[in-house]
């Protein structure tokens, strides 16, 4: 019988590659132009432990949030949070003043740590609460650098939750994930394992800090292996390009969405010579084009398209031993990690075979156990140990797996994940609106983006002006809908149900130049 998960102590690499390499430097700190070692990472951080401890007194299972750009701060607060027993919340500065207040409002986070430039919008956010505090964060990082470091002697768990992910939610509010030390951990595992990460790898960092990718894919694995985190402010095509093609920083590994990629070599200063001793090009986020595979592949760099979720972690990956097998499969998430198993299920519940599509059930120590403030849905342990994902792939015989669908409306602009029945939702706030539906639709620039369709009321009349004035200030412009249809019904199933298939059909015929006047 297998020993229970809340036996076992929750993993710490920092302490460990702090005491196995303590000079060796652990972040490239491109944002304050600084070099840290593993020692004086592990010392940040226990002396931002002090802090947290001298601001809260009892930090144990209290959240503390952050909204802010990249910032080596981010890294050290999550990683004192977690030796702490506390919950960390990233929350993504794209979103409005009332996405976010729904989701503090949720969290109840004791702290707010805040970049200047976000300080109006957190205020706004938290005003009317009278438990959360604002704090800057720069102010907060130069108060505990000031700290004498005290690791702490609390002894916590593997199963106790460390991390509190956010994710749009199909019923048009979001959920957020909760993620324990040792889900990270086999994320960084599983990650490693699929793109040769190991003690030599550098790693540069442009993805948001408050993603599944960016905080736990590109942050932590490196610091697990003992490797060094070249971390940025953000994405900028020719200072990325410049970075990764830099001998001195030596970067061996990095990670976008295949926007992001294709931007990277559309660009001027795009040199493929320079850019192949990159040991993985990794994209996720939204499946990456064949062709563009191809093209990378044929410029002689490794490029390796993967798939995950902020409820799992790295789950699929392309294993990049083999950059021909990489091209015979481009198209293909890959392979599931070696702590995973995958099943591919049918509306009945049972499996499919190869070649058939399924609904994918993930099986694994990287699960979320589950949701935050939402006890209607049900937990991992409810569900078997099986989380549904929602996403349609099909498998072929060498046990390779490609997405048909993601969620069932979800879809991704620009590397986000957008559900529209969070825009649906604002829409028919209007007065004027009696029904909506938004899809999405393929975009030469973002991958995808919204197109919206709208009943009005009868007697009444709207425009598609009003409709994108009000999702001003309501919705992320990533998620506003790019046009706006009003048309006088939409499809519907016999029990009501909006038939999106069939307005994905309209907007692709609405996009075929044959079929315009």
């Amino acid at each position: 019988m297998s020993t229970p998960t809340t036996h076992l102590p929750a993993p710490d690499p920092l302490a460990f590659q702090a005491a196995a390499q303590p000079e060796k430097t652990a972040i490239i700190d491109l944002i304050g132009g600084r070099r840290v070692t593993y020692a004086d990472l592990d010392q940040s951080v226990n002396r931002c432990c002090a802090w947290l401890s001298s601001e809260l007194g009892d930090v144990d299972g209290r959240r503390i949030a952050v909204l802010a750009r990249n910032d080596m701060a981010i890294p050290i607060l999550h990683l004192a949070a977690a030796r702490l027993g506390a919950i960390f919340v990233p929350l993504n500065w794209r979103l409005t003043v009332p996405e976010l207040a729904f989701q503090v409002a949720d969290a109840d986070p004791a702290l707010l740590l805040v970049d200047a430039e976000f300080m109006e919008t957190a205020e706004r956010s938290v005003a009317g609460r009278d438990g959360t505090r604002v704090l800057d964060m720069e102010e907060a990082f130069e108060a505990w650098e000031d700290m004498a470091p005290v690791r702490p002697t609390v002894v916590l768990t593997a199963d106790r939750a460390s991390t509190l992910l956010y994710t749009s939610g199909t019923s048009g509010r979001p959920k957020g994930a909760l993620l324990t030390e040792s889900n990270l951990f086999v994320t960084n595992v599983n990650f490693s394992l699929m793109n040769h990460v190991n003690v030599n790898s550098v790693v540069l960092c442009d993805m948001p800090l408050f993603h599944v990718v960016g905080l736990v894919t590109m942050v932590r694995t490196p610091l697990v292996q003992g490797a060094t985190l070249v971390l940025s402010r953000g994405f900028d095509p020719a200072v990325t390009l410049a970075r990764l093609s830099d001998p001195d920083l030596g970067v061996t590994h990095y990670m976008c969405v295949p926007q992001m990629a294709q931007t990277l070599r559309q660009h001027p200063d795009y040199d493929a010579a320079r850019l192949r001793r990159l040991v993985a090009l990794c994209t996720g986020g939204a499946p990456m084009p064949a062709a563009l595979i191809q093209r990378f592949s044929d410029d002689g760099i490794t490029i390796a398209d993967g798939y995950g979720m902020s409820e799992a972690g790295t789950v699929l990956g392309m294993p990049i031993a083999s950059r021909g097998r990489i091209v015979v499969k481009a198209g293909s998430a890959g392979i599931p990690g070696p702590t995973l198993r995958l099943r591919l299920v049918d509306d009945d519940g049972h499996d499919v075979p190869d070649g058939a599509v399924g609904e994918i059930w993930i099986n694994g120590p990287n699960l979320s156990p589950g949701y935050w403030n939402r006890p209607e849905l049900p937990t991992l342990a409810q569900q078997g140990g099986w989380l549904r994902t929602g996403d349609a792939a099909r498998r072929d015989a060498d046990g390779f797996y490609y997405l048909v669908d993601r969620k069932k409306d979800m879809f991704i602009s620009g590397g986000e994940n957008v559900y529209p029945a969070e825009i649906e939702a604002a829409v028919l706030e209007l007065e004027s609106v009696a029904e909506a539906a938004v899809i999405g639709v393929p975009d030469a620039r973002w991958g995808e983006v919204g197109w919206a369709y709208i009943v009005p009321r009868a007697g009444h009349a709207v425009t598609a002006e009003q409709v994108m004035a009000h999702l001003d200030g309501r919705c992320a412009r990533y998620k506003r809908p790019q046009r706006v249809i009003i048309t006088t019904t939409l499809p519907r199933t016999g029990s009501g149900k909006v038939q999106k298939h069939l307005l994905r059909e309209q907007a692709a015929d609405d996009m075929n130049p044959s079929n315009s006047a």
